[in-house]
């Protein structure tokens, strides 16, 4: 185990953070608020422990799977436990943990929040949390890898351990040169969606909050009642730009070279028609709770886009709709979004492999000699990544079962539990019940938001780095 370089990194991680505190920092300076100071202190200590950190390059500057994985993890749980600095020194959040579970929601892209007032804090924290969308959405080590030399091919593993999906592949030989390139079609929706805002008359500070938690697909509202007081047109613009976030970026990168029949593949076909035939459900099942078809629509495409996107954006209170439309998003909640975007969930293409290998070992059954093999847009999946997601479902059922167990302990109704540990391993934020869209998780014990604080971030790094920080041989030289 190379335990300088991990620290190097950490190092890193810690200089980003007191950069990125900037933005909270400028906008307290804007609206005149003294958690300013509180802002300013915190990156003061990020930038100071950072320096230390990588003032001497490590000798040995070799990364494996392992080390990947390890480096990952740690630098989540690092980023998030600086990032509740604020909130605790401020007194906005006086329990650590609450602010520790706000900052790990927001850097994990999950939306889950504790707060039952949110315009009770300040505009600088509310830009933080917002902030930490964004910044969480593509992955804060790819967004470093670009800026920084790491060892040749070998950041590789730490792109494999951070980045969503069943395979993970560089769009050109380099990892730098392809970090770069994620993060520029990151920047350019995020830019467009902020200016399309602005043009349906949000302010400054309003399109920049909605587009850092579009963009990360996190879902942080800046006003109570989330993304239901603003206009059908601002509403419209966040269910495209949340649909836009949930495709796979290598698609844009395949769009730009003019690959157009390789970019419309498999996953981002089967997403969309699962997205309408789900819109169109839910449309029907509701339709008698709203003034017109039309309006039913609406609230159905932006709630069916939040909840698969993993946003979690609410434009009504989606815990009064019927049953029906109500285990359908809970469905969706599991199934997610296209690999490769900053969504949670199981991904799409995980399903579709599931799917295939079920429909596989049926025919197989019906003619065992037949040697048939599983494909997507004709390409052959290799039986390593079939394994591994076939190992995914396995883990995640096993935390999941574990998480609701724990949880339980604080004897809530059983649809809360599930829906808090669904809403929180899938990265959605709102559950169902307690933990709707208009409620928070305030009222869980510290021990289960640790529990869910652990799932959120297991979540978001697809189970395994996580869980090798628990095994003892991760740790031997």
């Amino acid at each position: 185990m190379n335990y300088r370089m991990i620290t190097y990194i950490l190092g890193w991680i810690l200089l980003f953070e007191g950069m990125f505190l900037a933005v909270p920092s400028i906008t307290a300076l804007a609206f005149g608020e003294s958690a300013l100071w509180t802002y300013l202190l915190s990156a003061s200590v990020c930038l100071l422990i950072g320096s230390l950190l990588i003032l001497k390059k490590p000798e040995k500057r070799q990364l494996y799977a392992r080390e990947g994985c390890v480096i990952v993890s740690l630098s989540w749980i690092v980023l998030s436990a600086f990032g509740a600095l604020p909130f605790y020194l401020s007194g906005e959040i006086p329990n650590f943990i609450d602010a520790l579970f706000e900052s790990v929601s927001g850097f994990t892209t999950t939306g889950a929040s504790i707060l039952s007032d949110v315009e009770a804090i300040s505009h600088a924290s509310r830009m933080w949390r917002s902030f930490t969308h964004w910044v969480g959405g593509m992955g804060v080590l790819v967004f470093i890898m670009a800026f920084i030399p790491l060892s040749g091919g070998q950041n590789m593993h730490i792109m494999k351990a951070e980045s969503p999906g069943p395979s993970v592949s560089k769009l050109v030989p380099r990892v730098k040169t392809t970090a770069m390139l994620l993060y520029s079609i990151y920047l350019v929706l995020t830019t467009i969606e902020f200016v399309m805002l602005l043009f349906g008359g949000m302010t400054v500070y309003e399109a920049l909050n909605t587009s850092f938690a579009t963009g990360g697909t996190g879902g942080f509202g800046f006003y109570n009642s989330s993304m239901g007081s603003f206009s059908p047109y601002i509403q419209i613009v966040i269910t495209v730009f949340m649909l836009l976030f949930s495709v796979n970026f290598n698609c844009y990168f395949l769009l730009l070279t003019r690959k157009i029949k390789d970019a419309f593949n498999l996953e981002m076909r089967t997403f969309f028609i699962i997205y309408t035939a789900a819109t169109l459900l839910i449309t029907f099942n509701i339709a008698g709770q709203f003034s017109s078809t039309g309006e039913a629509l609406r609230h159905s495409a932006f709630t069916v886009a939040s909840i698969m996107s993993t946003t979690g954006f609410s434009t009504v209170d989606f815990n009064l709709w019927p049953e029906l439309s109500r285990t359908i998003l809970v469905i969706l909640m599991f199934i997610g979004a296209c690999a490769g975007s900053t969504c949670g969930g199981i991904k799409i293409s995980r399903v579709i492999i599931l799917f295939k290998g079920m429909a596989k070992e049926l025919q197989t059954m019906i003619q065992p000699h037949q040697v048939k093999k599983i494909k997507m847009d004709s390409h052959t999946i290799d039986h390593e990544t079939v394994r591994s997601v076939n190992v995914f479902m396995v883990a995640y059922m096993m935390i999941f079962i574990i998480s609701l167990i724990l949880i339980s302990f604080d004897n809530h109704d059983l649809i809360t539990s599930f829906t808090a540990v669904s809403a929180t391993i899938n990265n959605v934020g709102p559950g169902l019940e307690l933990v709707g869209p208009i409620s928070n998780f305030s009222f869980f014990s510290n021990q289960s938001k640790i529990v869910l604080i652990f799932d959120m971030i297991a979540g978001r790094l697809e189970l395994f780095p996580m869980l090798l920080l628990f095994t003892p041989a991760t740790w031997k030289k």
